[in-house]
């Protein structure tokens, strides 16, 4: 492990402890000896770290106080960058922009050497297609923000056979297949688990009621029935193919 990743390691683990932590657990987690937790936190205190405490007692990280920089090697930086490019993509307006911000910070904040690697990643997500429009990254935002607040939405939900429906559905998770996305959740009307198509939804409101947090219904009990399925691989945190459309 090299050395900046094991501090930055070090100061998280002291995070938000309201407890001291005695070095001997702080070496377990880290998989280092007593002498390096010693070094590495004395280092820190040195440079500013407020850490508080010492040898046989423990150590805690004063409230408040912010974790330094990661640095990036040049694998890690290529894997954010692509990251980023699909979620200014494909991840509706809100994260777009986060998105586009958030590249901003690491281009200012690392090495030219290595933002130079990273800009030389050949995976791109192109964002000329239809559902890059401002209109459908509306329409993820709003679902996102439901799945976050457990909001019950009705849905005009027209099937593969053009009979359209209306269903109250406590969604969960937004799925992008690479040519389709679908919204996950718990159907009232047919008190099962679906996915829903998203360029199949004529209309959507929300009922104003906020769904109980119930552990059939929630999305780890979904994706354990995704899971149970013959041949199925449930990818996290989504729900599989094999999930029943509505």
């Amino acid at each position: 492990m090299r050395r900046a990743d094991r501090l930055f390691l070090l100061v998280n683990a002291l995070r938000g402890r309201r407890r001291a932590v005695l070095a001997r657990d702080l070496a377990a987690t880290l998989g280092v000896s007593l002498r390096t937790v010693y070094r590495d936190v004395a280092d820190l205190q040195r440079s500013g770290v407020p850490i508080e405490g010492e040898a046989g007692v423990g150590y805690v990280l004063r409230h408040g106080a912010e974790i330094p920089p990661l640095m990036f090697d040049a694998e890690e930086i290529e894997a954010v960058v692509v990251g980023i490019r699909f979620a200014r993509a494909f991840a509706g307006n809100r994260l777009s922009e986060s998105a586009a911000r958030a590249l901003v910070k690491i281009e200012a904040a690392v090495p030219e050497r290595i933002r130079a690697l990273g800009d030389r990643t050949a995976i791109l997500a192109p964002d000329c297609r239809g559902e890059s429009t401002r209109e459908f990254g509306a329409l993820l935002d709003a679902l996102n923000e439901a799945i976050g607040a457990r909001r019950v939405l009705r849905l005009d939900y027209r099937d593969a056979a053009d009979t359209v429906t209306t269903r109250d559905v406590e969604p969960l998770c937004i799925v992008f297949w690479g040519g389709s996305w679908t919204l996950g959740g718990w159907c009232r009307l047919r008190a099962a688990f679906r996915q829903f198509r998203l360029n199949r939804i004529e209309a959507m409101t929300a009922t104003g009621e906020v769904a109980e947090d119930r552990v059939e219904r929630s999305l780890e009990t979904l994706l354990r029935e995704v899971r149970r399925r013959p041949g199925s691989v449930a990818p996290e945190p989504r729900a599989a193919p094999p999930l029943a459309l509505a």
